[in-house]
């Protein structure tokens, strides 16, 4: 159930999960770094960069609706450049009297906005691919055949393994605290409100002693069974044919991104 809860990976059979990851992993990575260097605007570019995840998403038989049901994390932090729509100067579009305060919406606010927010939601659903198709143990090996500073790719496997330890604690603490509240006959239990707090911060407190003394434990565990700071795996991310036609028609893609974004937009 927690492998479910944090790890995003679906398993399939298709020639996107049978890729070397260090291809997925630049693919995404150069990906996000072309739509970020889009102008603002370009939405025919935009629109073919969406096309591309959609036939990416279809070509690993993940759905399209997973990615896009995934992305939508990305417009409440994206909403905080809506100020953009008020603040850059333009032709006025539309005036918001607020007491005192009048706020003018410009045309190119709108779209500086707008493309902040094409821009998120696109780099949000490469992401979503490149986990949905990437095992965890695949992406940090990845990271480390790419150098990455091997500090960096440890912490970030550690992270990752030590977030089930934390969510099973967090089950065991609540499950504890519902066996001790008591349920009236209208279906109201739980204490009052500053009961509730009470017991919110203690949990709070018993939640990171119990990580920590068992996040020490197994690692004392992944030492005894000879651990040496580097995770193996079953992958023998050896570059073949197709990984290096994939990747040649991912930067193809791209460039031709930043050809209609320049030039056709």
């Amino acid at each position: 159930m927690l492998e479910g809860l944090l790890d995003r990976y679906l398993n399939r059979a298709s020639f996107v999960h049978d890729l070397d990851p260090r291809v997925k992993v630049v693919n995404a990575f150069l990906f996000i770094l072309s739509v970020v260097l889009l102008p603002d605007g370009a939405w025919i570019a935009y629109f073919l960069g969406w096309c591309a995840i959609l036939a990416v998403a279809l070509l690993a038989r993940v759905g399209a609706g997973f990615v896009l049901r995934g992305s939508l994390v990305a417009f409440p932090f994206a909403l905080v450049a809506i100020t953009l729509v008020f603040t850059l100067p333009g032709r006025p579009l539309l005036t918001l009297q607020l007491g005192t305060w009048e706020l003018s919406a410009s045309d190119a606010g709108l779209v500086r906005f707008t493309s902040i927010l094409a821009r998120s939601w696109l780099s949000v659903q490469a992401a979503i691919l490149l986990t949905a198709t990437t095992r965890s143990p695949d992406l940090l090996h990845a990271l480390r055949h790419l150098r990455v500073p091997g500090l960096l790719v440890t912490i970030l496997s550690f992270m990752i393994r030590y977030l089930y330890v934390l969510v099973d604690e967090t089950t065991r603490l609540l499950r504890a605290r519902q066996a001790r509240s008591a349920w009236s006959a209208q279906g109201k239990g739980g204490g009052s409100l500053f009961w509730r707090a009470r017991v919110a911060g203690n949990m709070t407190g018993q939640l990171f002693l119990r990580s920590l003394e068992r996040s020490d434990r197994i690692y004392n565990a992944m030492l005894a069974r000879g651990f040496r700071s580097q995770f193996v795996t079953i992958n023998p991310h050896m570059m073949r044919r197709r990984d290096w036609v994939a990747g040649g028609l991912g930067i193809c893609v791209l460039l031709l991104l930043q050809f209609v974004a320049h030039f056709v937009s």
